[in-house]
C-alpha cells in the first residue's frame, strides 16, 4: 500500500496549500487515527489511515474544481479574515472547500484562480514554476521611456530587485495627467507591481490583473466567475516560464 506525506494528503484533499497544511500540522490541528500529529515527516496510507482536521474527517475522494474569478476591488483573498472584510470566497458559492491560488491585494481587481486541488496550488505557485501575470496599471502623470526601461530591467522595491519584466505604454492622457501601462511579471512578491511603479516615482491610481498565463478575464464581469476548461488547467500545470524569456 502506497504511503504519502501527511501535508501532501491534506493539500490534495483541498484543506489548504501544502505549505499551509504544514503550518496546521505544526499547530496541532491534525489528527491521524485519533492522535494529534505534529511531525512534518509523518506518512500515512490513505486507504487505511483516518485523518482529521480541526475535528472533522478529511475525505480525499472529492470532486476537484478550478475556478477563474474576476475579482472586484474591496475583497480580500485570505481564507480567514480577522477584520470581517468582504472575502472572495463570498463571491464563489460552491460546496467544495476552495482556496485562492496566490493573492491579489484588496485594492487590485482582476484574474484570480480558486481551487480545492492542493497539488495544483503547489505546482502553480512554486517559485521555480511561476507563471506569467499581466497587469494593467493606471498611473499618475506621464510615464517616461527612461522609467519604462527601469521597470523592464528590474528595480529595487525595498530589499529585493525584481526580475526583468515586459512593460509597454497603452495610453497617455496629458490633459488628465495619467498613463496606462501593461506590466507582465513572473514573480509574486507582495504588492510587487505597486512597489515597482512607486520605485520609479509613479503612484498607482488603479490596478487590474488581466491575465494569468494567457487566460484572460476580459469576458467575465467583475464579481463573476467561470470554471476553467480542462485544456487551461493542463496548460497552467505544464507552463514553466523562465525569467530569461522576458
Amino acid at each position: 500500500m502506497e504511503e504519502i506525506r501527511l501535508q501532501k494528503y491534506l493539500a490534495n484533499s483541498g484543506i489548504a496549500s501544502r505549505r499551509k497544511s504544514e503550518e496546521y500540522i505544526l499547530d496541532g490541528k491534525v489528527k491521524v487515527n485519533g492522535k494529534v500529529v505534529t511531525e512534518l515527516g509523518t506518512k500515512i496510507i490513505p486507504i487505511k489511515d483516518e485523518v482529521e482536521f480541526e475535528g472533522k474527517k478529511v475525505n480525499n475522494k472529492q470532486k476537484l474544481v478550478y475556478i477563474l474569478l474576476n475579482k472586484p476591488i474591496g475583497y480580500v483573498t485570505t481564507t480567514k479574515d480577522q477584520f470581517g472584510r468582504d472575502n472572495v470566497l463570498d463571491l464563489v458559492k460552491v460546496k467544495e472547500r476552495i482556496v485562492p491560488v496566490g493573492r491579489l491585494d484588496m485594492y487590485t481587481s482582476g484574474a484570480l484562480i480558486l481551487t480545492n486541488d492542493g497539488n495544483f496550488v503547489y505546482k502553480v505557485t512554486h517559485p521555480k514554476h511561476e507563471i506569467s501575470k499581466t497587469y494593467n496599471a493606471t498611473l499618475k502623470g506621464i510615464i517616461t521611456n527612461e522609467e519604462i526601461l527601469k521597470l523592464q530591467k528590474g528595480i529595487d522595491i525595498g530589499g529585493y530587485v525584481t526580475k526583468p519584466a515586459k512593460v509597454r505604454i497603452l495610453k497617455t492622457d496629458k490633459e488628465k495627467q495619467i498613463s496606462r501601462v501593461e506590466i507582465v511579471i513572473h514573480e509574486g512578491k507582495n504588492r510587487q507591481v505597486r512597489k515597482m511603479c512607486e520605485a520609479v516615482g509613479r503612484k498607482v491610481l488603479a490596478l487590474h490583473r488581466s491575465k494569468i498565463g494567457d487566460i484572460s478575464v476580459k469576458d467575465i464581469p467583475q464579481g463573476k466567475w467561470r470554471n476553467l476548461k480542462s485544456e487551461e488547467i493542463k496548460k497552467l500545470l505544464i507552463t514553466s516560464c523562465s525569467y530569461s524569456e522576458v
